[in-house]
């Protein structure tokens, strides 16, 4: 048989319960998961409302909003690392129309060399 138990606390009180249990004969109702509970909530930083659904509920609420901020986080840097590569991105284009007007420069000018070369050796011979 299960001992059941109420306003329980703190790991101590958990403990203390177990142990009275146990000399009855019988263990406490959730005792594993409650105990494991009582861990999440201690390392949290949040109280036990004394009561294994109250807490198991709490529990379940501070993994969600972990959960949401580890989300959130993730969101942000996937958005970072996006505008990073959108201005590596934009710096290679302004780079490569650089180069771009650059090359036409550089064609349009041995191009008249070129013709005006043709156009002098023409007229010598």
């Amino acid at each position: 048989m299960a001992y059941k138990v109420e306003d329980i606390k703190s790991l101590e009180e958990l403990e203390r319960a177990q142990a009275a249990a146990q000399a009855q004969g019988t263990t406490v109702v959730n005792y594993n998961e409650w105990n494991q509970i009582l861990k999440d909530l201690e390392e949290a930083g949040v109280k036990s409302t004394g009561d294994f659904n109250s807490d198991k509920a709490k529990v379940e609420e501070i993994k969600a909003t972990v959960q949401e901020y580890v989300e959130k986080l993730k969101t942000e840097q996937s958005q970072d690392q996006q505008k990073e590569q959108n201005q590596k991105v934009k710096s290679i284009s302004e780079t490569d129309s650089e180069q771009t007007v650059k090359a036409n420069m550089a064609n349009a000018t041995s191009s008249t060399i070129m013709a005006d070369y043709m156009k002098y050796y023409h007229l010598l011979f």
